[in-house]
């Protein structure tokens, strides 16, 4: 096989290889109607964190330690946690339809772009879990900058944030990175 033939096969290998993650992403994404529950246990349980309603940018006391993504579901609120404990960044969300189990969960996967369950395009993907083993629950901005209340009649479990809060928490979740959910 010439050179230049072997790098056209190399090429279209490395194409087929990201449509398929791209559709098994989507795939997972957009999968049939279950209730929503958590696809695994939580490495740990987190006992219900107290708001604060004087100080809501405080990072809950029940959320663990060392550097971490916080995301409470009451509250609709995220916090970028540095090791010290200390709030890095923390801002409100608009979550989907689906939600994840409180607990102990690492970021599993990354996209760039991709087009969301909701069909908006969306950028800075970051997820952490699925619920049920097919609605993929993780944070992302559209590109548009939007983030409408989601149609409920949809499985969505995209966790939405402006767009500058997307680059933020892009750059401080790597995968692995430790992120805690709290009621």
């Amino acid at each position: 096989m010439s050179r230049s033939s072997s790098g056209f096969v190399a090429g279209l290998t490395a194409a087929a290889l990201a449509a398929v993650g791209f559709l098994a992403f989507q795939a997972s994404a957009s999968a049939p109607d279950h209730p929503a529950k958590a696809d695994k246990s939580p490495s740990a349980s987190a006992s219900r964190a107290p708001k604060d309603k004087k100080n809501p940018a405080d990072v809950p006391a029940q959320s663990g330690t060392g550097e971490r993504v916080v995301y409470s579901l009451e509250d609709d609120r995220v916090w970028l946690v540095e090791a010290s404990g200390k709030a890095k960044q923390t801002y409100k969300v608009t979550p989907g339809t689906v939600d994840p189990a409180p607990g102990t969960y690492a970021v599993t996967s990354r996209t760039g772009r991709v087009t969301g369950t909701d069909g908006v395009p969306i950028e800075n993907v970051v997820v952490f879990t699925l619920v049920d083993g097919t609605t993929a629950i993780g944070f992302s901005a559209a590109v548009d900058g939007s983030t409408p209340k989601p149609d409920p009649s949809k499985k969505t479990g995209g966790i939405r944030q402006s767009r500058e809060q997307a680059k933020a928490m892009w750059e401080f979740a790597l995968r692995d990175k430790k992120v805690v959910v709290v009621p």
